[in-house]
């Protein structure tokens, strides 16, 4: 009885251990890196890297959790013209962990990304969350962004 009861018990309180994310949205990443005192640009295109560099954490040790690889964005970058101007280049794919839940990513898909242009290169940080990258975007995020970037309807949905 004992065991049953700590097994109901263990059931019940995992939801009290998940990561609690908003919807992401397109909008609240826009405002996020326009009110933000780095430099971010919105891109459009293709992520290549060496997926077998990515690791699976180890938290049973004090090692950095997040995951920085060498990466290839191929695609566009969003001006108030829309996604016209070419973007290949060579940046960071760094893959954060928010405690035990860490982001992923897939070499190869079509992703929307607030991307910060650094004095030396780019980064493309990926959250658990994924509120700032958005894999295989929709028509309807896409609007969304270059809306906000003319500085039309770009409120948050939440």
């Amino acid at each position: 009885m004992r065991s049953a009861l700590f097994l109901l018990c263990l059931f019940l309180s995992g939801p009290a251990f998940a990561l609690s994310c908003m919807q992401p949205d397109v909008a609240q990443a826009y405002k996020v890196a326009d009110e933000a005192e780095e430099v971010f640009w919105v891109v459009k295109g293709a992520l290549e890297f060496d997926q077998d560099l990515v690791r699976i954490p180890d938290f049973t040790d004090n090692s950095p959790k997040d995951t920085k690889v060498p990466a290839r964005f191929d695609g566009h970058v969003l001006s108030k013209s829309g996604f016209e101007t070419q973007f290949e280049t060579d940046l960071v794919l760094e893959l954060l962990c928010y405690g035990p839940w860490c982001a992923q990513a897939e070499s190869g898909l079509q992703y929307l990304a607030f991307v910060e242009h650094t004095g030396t290169g780019y980064v493309m940080r990926v959250n658990p969350c994924y509120s700032s990258t958005f894999l295989s975007p929709t028509p309807e995020q896409l609007e969304q962004a270059w809306d906000c970037m003319r500085g039309l309807e770009c409120e948050p949905s939440f």
